[in-house]
């Protein structure tokens, strides 16, 4: 391609970071080309100088410098290559389906179990992720992602079933009008039985990798909890509502107030481990949802417990039924 040109960022294009954006166009221009690029300003939108990192919107218009014949040339190959990493088996597709929780036409709610990351990593070849193509049904559109859950939490985990849905979805989750409710159990009863956390936190950096700590100078991070049913001074049945969504909040705030939630050795150590025949799981679990829809009604989604959870809960005699909301007066936030 030997001249400038302009291409309009489309509907199904919006809130897309111009680097992937760009990758889909052009696959055989590398980072680094396209990095130089917006430097020297020869890539512009609507007019103006970007990063490769902006999102951008419908409509908006691209200026593409003369690019050379191979910036095209890749597509086929990493197409087939794509669609060769993302083809499922049986079983990851009627795992991944098995999941649901709730679908409609722009909506997908899914029971993540616990131990199953919800993107990849380092040593993590199975993943939500990965495993979305199996949600696809009649779509075109590959399902995304609109929030995330640890590796150890089990719970509710929402989807978007086209790019639009998703845009509206994560929105929602950046508004914080999203009501979240976990279910933990913790290692010992806190008091008072109904309270809220305020600890401000921060990330660092350890020789075992990256922790979050309570530190006056961090982001500001509030949760509420009550507790629902104690066994006897070792454990509590507590339910959760973060109100900010901080990495790892509810499992240091736990800490923070003297009950680490049951088997978070990362963040309780020893103290999270109960005697007996308490599994050693993280007892840690995205009860319920509230979130906008996109059609501009309220979704309600409530999970199951978790296999490892419903076992505790039967042994130290609690039961889901006697479950009530203490949280339902104080607003969807």
């Amino acid at each position: 391609m030997s001249r400038v040109h302009y291409i309009e960022v489309t509907e199904a294009e919006g809130d897309q970071r111009l680097d992937r954006w760009f990758k889909t166009h052009f696959p055989g221009v590398t980072h680094g080309q396209l990095e130089k690029l917006l430097r020297k300003g020869e890539i512009r939108v609507d007019k103006k100088r970007a990063k490769s990192k902006d999102r951008l919107e419908a409509g908006q218009s691209i200026r593409i410098p003369p690019l050379p014949d191979d910036a095209f040339k890749p597509a086929q190959a990493r197409s087939e290559k794509r669609a060769e990493q993302n083809v499922l088996s049986d079983y990851d597709i009627a795992d991944i389906r098995g999941m649901i929780l709730h679908m409609d036409d722009q909506v997908i709610v899914l029971n993540k179990p616990a131990g199953l990351p919800v993107q990849g990593g380092s040593g993590q070849s199975r993943h939500v992720d990965g495993l979305l193509d199996g949600l696809r049904f009649d779509y075109d559109e590959r399902p995304r992602l609109t929030h995330r859950l640890d590796k150890d939490t089990s719970g509710v985990l929402v989807i978007g079933r086209t790019r639009q849905a998703a845009k509206h979805l994560t929105e929602a989750f950046k508004r914080r009008t999203t009501r979240k409710i976990y279910w933990a159990l913790v290692a010992g009863v806190p008091r008072p039985a109904q309270a809220t956390i305020s600890y401000n936190l921060t990330k660092i950096v350890t020789a075992n990798g990256e922790k979050v700590v309570v530190d006056r100078d961090g982001q500001k991070a509030i949760s509420d909890y009550s507790v629902v049913a104690v066994a006897g001074t070792k454990a509590a049945w507590l339910t959760l509502k973060p109100l900010t969504g901080r990495t790892h909040q509810l499992r240091v705030h736990c800490v923070a107030i003297g009950t680490p939630i049951v088997g978070d050795g990362k963040y309780g150590g020893s103290d999270a481990f109960l005697e007996g025949a308490i599994s050693k799981k993280m007892h840690l679990h995205a009860r319920e949802i509230t979130i906008s829809h996109p059609d501009g009604h309220d979704l309600t989604v409530t999970a199951p417990l978790a296999q490892h959870m419903a076992a505790t809960w039967k042994l130290l005699g609690f039961h889901e039924n006697d479950y009530e909301d203490p949280f339902l007066d104080l607003g969807n936030v």
